[in-house]
């Protein structure tokens, strides 16, 4: 393509609104235009490597088996409330009403429209295991839009659904999908890794995303150095011993602790190890109810364990008018005397002697509290949040962490859908049977921001070759350059290379700094060194490359580059057999 006939719009300044590198490379680039907050249009130029990367994705599903399906934008409201994810997501949904008053939802996700065309479909056990998937638009009214299309409401993902006989089978496919995944973010550039995670609303109980570290990442990874440990700190457990004291209970007292609110201003006015204290938090579920949630206090409550500690109930702290409701104080809440609300305790809690704990009346707290001899707990489970330093589940080595960024999530949904919308086939016996199911997911627009995220310097974009817009970028300097540039560039295009050329007539500067920011892999520049001496100069964006050749030698130079470029993703697809 010519860049004086495309649309072709760079940016010298910073947007205002952009504050991380791939949102401000992609806007200064030309790829995305901003319609409204999370919403953007892709140019012409942004589109070419979104289809690339979606080609690559087609690729990979269709390597292991996936049919691709298109399935309208428009979902029924009643598919979401047969599996009770109509309250479960409303916060996230956008919703419209027809003409007849019948009110549908803009896809956020696709399980349930899948399961009602796979339940029309399925009658037997030889229809399976059965793969399906699509790359469309998702609509999700996020609280806060951010980073560009990283986190936008409207984006483009590839989702994937699997039904299967049995659980062997559905592992059988699983693996499939961790190789295709892999082989998909290495082909598109992408050090991904792959970490332990919770489901959260999509249900299901083994799950694995894939992170690309970042300083940006939303995602808080623990790993282990040593064994290997990773986990999202959402899924994350560590080794914890805990020992009972034996010391002799005592009766609880009321102690005034004027303005004494917090565990460290605790910690100073009892003169008391931390873990002496019972941390109590009053959570509201979206259906009303109240949960007490108790852990030691040197420990901190990962809400996402107790979320699914019971039933997987969106929660949030409740609020002061909540809590006097349920008879306490805020900074002043406890166990003892509270009634009528569930008791959920950290496993921690189990082990505590003689601890202090707040008197659910303002500035006083209680001391000498022991669990079940002065109150009763529904559930002891592990809802503590994991944290560096803490140790390995494993090895009881101290852990790490670091921020990631999600580009991929994959899985095992097991029955919920099946069970929800009654789906069934039947086996060799005759025999009516629930499929188990699977569920695989890539953001598309996430991963391309991602990719500049990782591969980009202070002048701009660095693409791999796979999903850069245009391989090859031809810039002629000087008058009589035209012609032979155009000679070029159209015998690459006819060797099959997506060709770009700067025929604009504008200083060397511009047409440098341009190409740069939209970072095109190969940069031929034909200019006064090739009326002098006949020489083509070929340059690679990612530094790892520079060329004389003459106008004999140009193309056959460059295919020989995009080959050593493709063999090093070929080695490093050679090698995912050996890392799964």
């Amino acid at each position: 393509m010519r860049i004086s006939r495309i649309y072709f719009n760079t940016l010298k300044e910073v947007p205002k609104d952009a504050t991380v590198k791939s949102h401000i490379l992609m806007m200064r680039a030309g790829l995305i235009v901003r319609l409204s907050s999370g919403i953007y249009a892709y140019s012409p130029i942004g589109y070419r490597s979104i289809k690339k990367i979606i080609d690559i994705i087609r690729e990979e599903m269709d390597r292991i088996g996936a049919q691709e399906f298109l399935l309208p934008i428009l979902t029924q409201k009643e598919l979401w409330v047969e599996t009770g994810r109509y309250e479960l997501m409303k916060n996230l949904m956008f919703k419209t009403i027809d003409k007849n008053g019948q009110e549908y939802i803009l896809g956020p996700t696709h399980e349930e429209v899948f399961s009602d065309i796979i339940r029309r479909y399925l009658n037997s056990y030889r229809q399976l295991p059965l793969i399906v998937y699509q790359v469309y638009k998702k609509f999700r009214d996020e609280i806060r839009p951010r980073f560009g299309v990283m986190r936008g409401r409207e984006f483009i993902m590839k989702d994937a659904y699997s039904y299967h006989r049995d659980s062997e089978d559905l592992d059988k496919t699983y693996q499939d999908m961790r190789i295709a995944y892999r082989r998909f973010f290495i082909r598109c550039g992408l050090d991904t890794v792959p970490v332990m995670a919770d489901s959260g609303a999509m249900g299901g109980k083994e799950s694995e995303e894939f992170m690309v570290r970042s300083t940006i990442g939303e995602e808080t990874i623990i790993e282990c150095l040593k064994c290997g440990y990773v986990a999202n700190s959402e899924r994350a457990i560590s080794y914890k011993e805990y020992v009972k004291s034996n010391e002799e209970l005592k009766n609880i007292e009321q102690v005034y602790t004027p303005s004494v609110k917090t565990i460290e201003e605790l910690i100073d006015f009892f003169k008391v190890s931390p873990q002496k204290f019972i941390k109590s938090l009053v959570y509201k579920t979206e259906d009303g109810e109240n949960i007490l949630a108790l852990i030691r206090g040197d420990l901190e409550i990962n809400e996402v364990k107790l979320s699914n500690a019971i039933g997987g109930k969106p929660i949030s702290l409740a609020d002061e008018e909540t809590v006097r409701k349920i008879g306490s104080e805020i900074g002043f809440v406890g166990p003892v005397g509270i009634s009528n609300l569930r008791i959920i305790a950290d496993e921690s809690v189990k082990y505590i002697v003689n601890g202090i704990t707040g008197a659910n009346k303002k500035d006083y707290h209680i001391k000498n509290v022991t669990p079940e001899k002065d109150f009763k707990v529904e559930k002891y489970i592990d809802i503590s949040l994991t944290k560096e330093n803490d140790l390995c589940i494993n090895c009881k080595t101290p852990l790490k962490s670091f921020k990631g960024i999600e580009v991929g999530h994959i899985f095992k949904l097991g029955y919920k859908y099946s069970n929800d919308m009654n789906i069934e086939f039947l086996d060799e016996n005759g025999n009516k049977v629930k499929p188990i199911m699977g569920c695989y997911g890539i953001g598309i627009d996430r991963t391309l921001a991602t990719v500049i995220e990782q591969s980009s310097d202070e002048y701009g974009i660095i693409w791999p070759i796979t999903i850069a817009p245009f391989k090859v970028i031809v810039i002629p300097l000087v008058e009589n350059c035209y012609e032979i540039a155009d000679k070029i560039y159209n015998n690459l295009l006819n060797e099959g290379i997506d060709t770009l050329i700067d025929d604009r007539q504008l200083s060397p500067g511009i047409k440098f700094n341009d190409a740069d920011l939209i970072g095109i892999p190969i940069r031929v520049t034909i200019g006064k060194n090739w009326v002098k001496n006949g020489v083509i100069e070929i340059k690679l964006r990612d530094g790892s490359g520079n060329y004389e050749v003459n106008e004999n030698t140009v193309i056959y130079e460059i295919k020989k580059i995009i080959e050593i470029k493709e063999k090093e993703i070929k080695q490093k697809l050679d090698s995912i057999s050996k890392m799964v």
